[in-house]
C-alpha cells in the first residue's frame, strides 16, 4: 500500500485540484479507449467538488468513458435533500453530457435489503475484478467525526469485514437505514482518495495518521488497500495537528 497526505489551504483549493486530476484521469482513459469506474461520496466537500466539475469542467472531459457509482446512500428517494445521488445530480450530472446508463445510482427508495443485493450485482457487472472482488479505479471517501467512512460506523465494524459487496447499515443516532459498500470492496480499489475538511476532524486525523492505538477500531483507520494507493486530501484545519 502506498499512502500519501496532501494539505490544502481551504476546501475550495482541495476540491479544485481533485477536479483537475479527475479530468486528467478521464482523458488518459479515453486515450486508451478504456472506461473507468469511479465511486462517489456524499458530504460537503464532495458537493463542492461536484459544483466545480459541473460549473468549470463540464466540457473538459469525455464523460462517456466513466461509470459512476456511490460508496453509500441513504434509504431515501432521489428527490430527498438527504440523497447523495440527488446532490450529485443537481450539482454535476445535469450539467454534463453523459449517457444515463453510466450513472449507477443506489435506489434508496426501494427495499434496502433487496437493493443492497441488486447494487452488488451492478458493481460486479461493471467493474474489473481483482482476486474475484470488484475493484473501482477511483474511490472517493469522506470521514465523520466518529471515524466512520462510507456508511460503516464504529458500532458495527462487522460491516467492514463482511463477505458481501454491499450491506444495509443503520446510523447509530438517527437510526436511518443506509446502503454501503463493505471493507473488502473499499480495500480492493486501485486508488482511494479521502476528502477530510474542518477543525472538528483534526484530532481524529492525527490519531489515524500517527497510527495511534486508540484509532484501531475506527472504520477510516481500517482502510488499507491491498495493492492500491490511498491519499488523504485535507484542508489546513483538518491537518492542523499533524505536525504536533
Amino acid at each position: 500500500m502506498k499512502e500519501t497526505v496532501r494539505i490544502f489551504p481551504a476546501p475550495y483549493e482541495l476540491a479544485e485540484k481533485l477536479a483537475e486530476e479527475l479530468v486528467d484521469m478521464i482523458k488518459a482513459a479515453s486515450a486508451k479507449n478504456v472506461p473507468i469506474t469511479v465511486a462517489l461520496s456524499g458530504g460537503s466537500t464532495p458537493e463542492l467538488l461536484f459544483s466545480i466539475l459541473g460549473d468549470h469542467f463540464s466540457k473538459s472531459a469525455p464523460w462517456k468513458f466513466v461509470h459512476f457509482f456511490w460508496g453509500d446512500e441513504r434509504c431515501v428517494p432521489p428527490v430527498s435533500p438527504d440523497s447523495n445521488f440527488g446532490m450529485a445530480f443537481r450539482s454535476f450530472f445535469k450539467k454534463i453530457d453523459i449517457p444515463e446508463r453510466n450513472i449507477h445510482r443506489i435506489y434508496g427508495e426501494q427495499d434496502c435489503s433487496g437493493e443492497a443485493m441488486r447494487y452488488a450485482d451492478q458493481i460486479s457487472e461493471f467493474t474489473v475484478k481483482k482476486n474475484g472482488i470488484p475493484a473501482f479505479d477511483l474511490l472517493l471517501l469522506g470521514m465523520g467525526e466518529d471515524g466512520h467512512t462510507a456508511s460503516i460506523f464504529p458500532d458495527n465494524l462487522s460491516l467492514f469485514y463482511s463477505d458481501k459487496i454491499c450491506e444495509v447499515s443503520i446510523h447509530p443516532v438517527s437510526k436511518q437505514k443506509r446502503i454501503t459498500i463493505t471493507g473488502k470492496v473499499i480495500n480492493n480499489a486501485q486508488n482511494i482518495k479521502f476528502l477530510v475538511t474542518g477543525s472538528n476532524k483534526a484530532g481524529i486525523m492525527k490519531k489515524i495518521l500517527h497510527k495511534d492505538i486508540s484509532a484501531k477500531n475506527l472504520p477510516a483507520s481500517l482502510v488499507a488497500p491491498s495493492s492500491g494507493k490511498i491519499e488523504w486530501l485535507l484542508d489546513s484545519k483538518a491537518g492542523s495537528l499533524l505536525r504536533q
